[in-house]
């Protein structure tokens, strides 16, 4: 019975899934993550984890890039600056190619080739910072990055030639194997709605602090989502793009801001309406929208004098406690038609409780 039992256990062992593993990758110009898919080119990918693990990969750069295209490293010749004229040539001619209809999508990873050569892969590889359609089926895809996809568009800026050959060093300076980790919690998915009313946020604008509580009893999930996208740094550098004397002051679109990273770009998404009993006075704080109802995504106001008309159509989620003399100063401000002339900037939104 134990004999049977050890090797039903055994079996059980052999038979489940390895944990998916990720490379770790940390660069001189941040840090970005690959989940590697075995199951699509274990060869390359095995090859792969094995240079990692050698510290192959630690010292080289990325040597050549498109920008907003690909970047491409792993040569190991590149961590000596002296055979420049070399990089791209060396870690080659050691895998045949593991063709598995992977599409080349942004965040692709993918085994680097001699030139006519499919069957010549190795050390190098590259990512691609946007879709490459054109790429599709040529070359062996054995990740994808799942975070620090605005670091590896970073990297594709780097100053090149015109062939694409980096003229600055960034480089991997360690690049580390390791389990997928279990996802994070999502902020403030626990709290309750009474736990969201705890909270405050203070809005750190250019023309002074605006502090703001939030009716987590009221409209829990707008609250729920705007400590989320607070937290995230979502609102940080944004302006105050929308200035109506005696009605509202109107911060939080993401057009006004530069791009958002990978993880804050997941934590926008539509709202359904809370409508509630809140009128709409001077220093309650409102959700923008479009026409449909639940359009809300990023984008608030703050009301600067009474306003009926919005009373049960705009969903109201906090009030300013302190600070209506910066909102005071903000509906001063100059403007052309609603937009202020000089850029009046909401530079972070910091949770308090």
């Amino acid at each position: 019975m134990l004999l049977t039992t050890l090797l039903a256990w055994m079996l059980a062992v052999l038979q489940a899934p390895a944990p998916v593993k990720q490379a770790v990758v940390e660069t001189t110009a941040g840090t970005f993550i690959i989940d590697l898919a075995p199951e699509q080119a274990p060869a390359t990918t095995a090859y792969f984890v094995k240079t990692a693990g050698d510290g192959g990969y630690t010292g080289t750069i990325f040597h050549k890039m498109i920008k907003y295209g690909i970047i491409q490293g792993g040569d190991p010749l590149s961590k000596d600056p002296a055979k420049a004229k070399l990089y791209g040539t060396g870690g080659l001619g050691v895998l045949k190619a593991e063709m598995s209809g992977a599409k080349m999508s942004r965040g692709a990873v993918a085994a680097v080739l001699q030139p006519g050569k499919p069957d010549s892969a190795g050390s190098q590889f590259f990512v691609c910072v946007t879709d490459q359609p054109a790429l599709d089926g040529k070359y062996t895809v054995f990740g994808h990055v799942s975070e620090g996809l605005d670091v590896v568009q970073k990297i594709s800026e780097t100053p090149a030639t015109a062939d694409g050959l980096a003229t600055e060093r960034v480089a991997i300076t360690s690049m580390t194997i390791r389990d997928t980790p279990p996802p994070a919690p999502v902020p403030f998915a626990a709290d309750t709605p009474e736990q969201l009313a705890q909270y405050r946020a203070v809005l750190d604008t250019s023309a002074g602090p605006i502090t703001v509580e939030l009716f987590g009893t009221k409209a829990p999930e707008h609250v729920r989502n705007f400590l989320r996208l607070a937290s995230a740094g979502v609102y940080d550098g944004t302006a105050f793009h929308r200035v109506v004397k005696g009605f509202a002051i109107q911060t939080g679109a993401l057009t006004s801001r530069g791009p958002l990273a990978e993880k804050q770009q997941g934590l926008v998404h539509h709202l359904q309406p809370e409508f509630n009993d809140t009128k709409h006075v001077k220093g309650i704080v409102s959700m923008a929208r479009g026409d449909d109802p639940a359009s809300a995504t990023t984008s608030f106001f703050i009301v600067t004098g009474d306003a009926p008309s919005l009373d049960g159509k705009y969903t109201a989620f906090g009030r300013v406690v302190d600070g209506l003399a910066t909102v005071e100063a903000i509906e001063q401000a100059p403007v052309n038609g609603e937009t202020p002339v000089q850029r009046v900037e909401l530079k972070t939104v910091t949770i308090v409780k």
